[in-house]
């Protein structure tokens, strides 16, 4: 006669032991994602830790606040000798200049101002490496990102970090119903980053104080310009600076070196009132400024929309949700109108300043932390 034996179901989610469960971590060398492997080991799960080669770490050695340099890949296998699991280091570096920096140079070029750490997640972590998670037998793959999946009536749901001043849900809106299955955000709920150290402490880990990233990974000075430069020669063509009616007020050395919503180093002083960029014109090589009222807008189009939400995004002529328009800003009360199941436009309750091309605009539940998605704004305005 055999008995069949059913286990509780685990902190990952799955009817099994923990030492039956094979988890990926995604280990950057930072102390979020160390934490998340360290936490996991402990617990008995079956913990491979794996860590992505995106540029050259020979010449970023000697770099620091930045990710995925040759440093972190020294803190990450450090982190998994000292917890007794194994690791990998994983070259990725065509892939993510394909699929990453090749495109942030172009966009920048079209006058966008881009977000290569979203593209990043969605196109390389949660999609190359999620992949070969899957190769290595794993039931999950786990990150250190700061936002919380939930599960609902229908499946899988993303929602804020308990930590709103470290929730990074505009950079993974572009999560699909699909990698969030397989996705686990242990550190979603911490109430702090202090509470993240404390744990670093609590398994005597190295990284326990180590400095958060604060720039690009492959631009650690956060001179943008300088590697676009590097990427495309011909990028800092000079041109003219204009007005709204086309007066020439100025001249600039690229396109490359200004962004929406600049008002410093414009070089046009001797003004009546002061002037922001309000719109960058590659073909043209014109970098067009005007009064801060022009930054404003309420008209937001967006396009290769995410959509997480239970209903098919198409199914309303319009949903009455909050959107982000900048990973520094609050959601704000919106409008959003479908046009096709990629393409929408947003109406903002209240205008807002600096919308720009290029970066995301993320959909959330105006009466919970849930995010239902967002997409691209994708022209000027």
């Amino acid at each position: 006669m055999t008995v069949e034996t059913t286990h509780p179901i685990n902190s990952l989610g799955f009817a099994k032991r923990p030492e039956d469960t094979r988890v990926v971590v995604a280990m950057s060398g930072g102390v979020d994602s160390s934490v998340v492997a360290a936490m996991l080991a402990e617990q008995g799960y079956d913990v491979v830790g794996v860590t992505l080669q995106l540029y050259d770490h020979g010449a970023a050695l000697a770099k620091k606040g930045a990710c995925c340099a040759g440093v972190d890949i020294h803190d990450a296998r450090r982190v998994a000798e000292e917890m007794g699991f194994p690791h990998y280091v994983l070259d990725y570096e065509n892939i993510f200049k394909d699929a990453v920096i090749d495109e942030f140079a172009d966009s920048y070029l079209a006058g966008a101002t881009p977000v290569p750490c979203i593209r990043c997640n969605e196109r390389v972590k949660f999609k190359d490496l999620l992949e070969t998670a899957k190769d290595l037998d794993a039931d999950c793959m786990a990150t250190g990102h700061y936002i919380q999946r939930m599960v609902g009536d229908a499946g899988a749901e993303l929602h804020c970090a308990a930590d709103a001043a470290k929730d990074q849900s505009y950079f993974l809106f572009s999560t699909t119903p699909e990698q969030l299955d397989f996705l686990r955000f242990p550190l979603g709920h911490l109430p702090n980053k202090e509470a993240t150290r404390e744990l670093a402490k609590k398994h005597g880990l190295a990284v326990a104080d180590k400095p958060d990233s604060q720039d690009i990974c492959f631009v650690p000075d956060g001179n943008y310009a300088a590697v676009i430069e590097k990427l495309r020669p011909d990028a800092a063509d000079p041109g003219d600076i204009v007005d709204m009616d086309g007066t020439v007020l100025g001249k600039h050395n690229g396109v490359i070196h200004y962004t929406i919503g600049q008002r410093r180093g414009l070089g046009i002083g001797g003004l009546a009132e002061p002037l922001y960029v309000v719109k960058l014109d590659p073909e043209h090589r014109h970098v067009v400024v005007g009064p801060k009222e022009a930054l404003t807008t309420r008209t937001v189009p967006v396009r290769e929309i995410n959509w997480l939400g239970d209903e098919p995004f198409e199914s309303r002529d319009e949903w009455h949700i909050e959107v982000k328009v900048r990973s520094t800003r609050p959601p704000r009360e919106a409008i959003v109108r479908p046009i096709s199941a990629t393409e929408a436009t947003v109406e903002l309750i209240v205008a807002e300043e600096g919308v720009a091309p290029g970066q995301a605009c993320v959909f959330y539940d105006g009466d919970t932390s849930r995010i239902f998605g967002g997409g691209w704004i994708w022209r000027g305005y």
